[in-house]
């Protein structure tokens, strides 16, 4: 199964399930459950436009290299893939802290009656949905190891934990019902949306922090000390007098780019001779692969390289 496929079925389960949460959610009063819908349908709007920047990577990267809107962007399409993935998480933090003042003011003005059989339905419904879908999706993602399938299946765990807890709130809001407690149901539909909301605002953060890191394009260090600890190996071994890498990390892009200072007075080589050098390089380098930008040059004007 592919990226794409993975994802077409996810958005299409998603909006399913947005448009029973928000059915659901107006029919039983629940301002929880609509915004288990509302979160949803967020989800499922960014998740599609993380499908169509995954298809324009694989676009970019296949025969299809005519096309127009490739012809526009020659440096490929990763750098969309952090500001989805950043938009995204920063989307459904907004969503859960409007949500969490929403339901602040809800406790302050006295909660709100809720049809818990209609309820707890729907989270029954929802938790064994979400469960399936990020367990089905998880395992595909072994042999894809894609960011935005990754996001989807945390984005669906995160749907059955939340629904898990608006289900345990719900069958205790029944349950208590006619006894000496029946003064608490119209307060616990509004205080389960708010211990939600505290645990799912700071949930995307190190996505939003890692999207602005990539979008900032920040070196990532490990990467760095692997790309100068080869590019060393290969000026001692070639009597090369320094290099410069300039390295980033865009969504799945890996971007290098390496010069070497060459002593100024050399016999010249033929070009086969630098080709051989640069494949050996990159054979050092590893992973290989179409998501790999890789480019190294040789100059003996070290301000080329600056």
């Amino acid at each position: 199964m592919t990226e794409q496929q993975v994802l077409r079925q996810s958005i299409a389960m998603v909006f399913v399930v947005a448009a029973a949460g928000i059915g659901f959610g107006l029919a039983s009063g629940s301002a929880s459950i609509v915004f288990d819908g509302i979160y949803s349908l967020t989800d499922a709007v960014m998740t599609s436009v993380a499908l169509l920047v995954s298809s324009l990577i694989t676009q970019s990267l296949s025969e299809r290299r005519q096309a127009r809107l490739v012809q526009h962007f020659t440096m490929g399409f990763w750098h969309l893939e952090p500001i989805v993935l950043g938009l995204n998480g920063m989307l459904l933090t907004g969503a859960a802290i409007y949500a969490l003042v929403m339901a602040v003011g809800s406790l302050m003005s006295g909660g709100r009656e809720l049809d818990f059989g209609r309820a707890i339905i729907y989270a029954l419904i929802v938790v064994a949905v979400a469960v399936t879908m990020a367990w089905r999706n998880h395992r595909a993602n072994k042999t894809i190891g894609s960011n935005f399938v990754a996001l989807d299946v945390k984005g669906w765990t995160m749907s059955a934990a939340l629904t898990g807890a608006l289900l345990a709130a719900f069958v205790f809001g029944w349950a208590i019902q006619g006894t000496a407690l029946d003064h608490w149901p119209p307060y616990i539909d509004p205080a389960i949306l708010a211990a939600v909301c505290l645990v799912m605002i700071p949930l995307p953060i190190p996505v939003i922090r890692q999207a602005f890191a990539d979008i900032l394009l920040i070196t990532p260090a490990d990467m760095k000390a692997h790309v100068d600890d080869v590019a060393r190996r290969a000026r001692d071994r070639h009597g090369f007098l320094d290099h410069r890498a300039y390295v980033a990390r865009v969504g799945r892009g890996r971007q290098i780019e390496l010069y070497f200072i060459v002593p100024a007075g050399q016999p010249p080589r033929a070009l086969e001779e630098w080709d051989a050098i640069r494949d050996e390089i990159g054979d050092e380098l590893g992973g290989e692969s179409a998501d790999r930008w890789l480019t190294i040059a040789f100059t003996t004007d070290p301000e080329w390289a600056d």
